[in-house]
């Protein structure tokens, strides 16, 4: 059985399908089998959702290139 802890949940106003933008989650699972813990994203676009679990080392790459990116924009 997983633990399952919620970390931030936000909207993005821009980009989305539906009026009210795309809802994000973040959440920590935590495996008790194997004690492996990873990092949910969680994205809805009305009824859709997409679910990505990624690991430690994914969410600091994907982390790095969002900011790197993040940064560039500012004026």
């Amino acid at each position: 059985m997983a633990k399952i802890i919620e970390l931030d949940k936000f909207i993005v106003p821009l980009g989305g399908q539906q009026i009210g933008g795309q809802q994000i989650e973040l959440q920590q699972i935590d495996h008790a089998e194997d004690g492996m813990s990873l990092l949910r994203v969680r994205i809805r676009e009305g009824k859709r959702f997409t679910i990505f679990d990624i690991d430690p080392a994914t969410a600091a790459q994907w982390a790095g290139a969002m900011q790197r990116w993040a940064d560039s924009q500012k004026q």
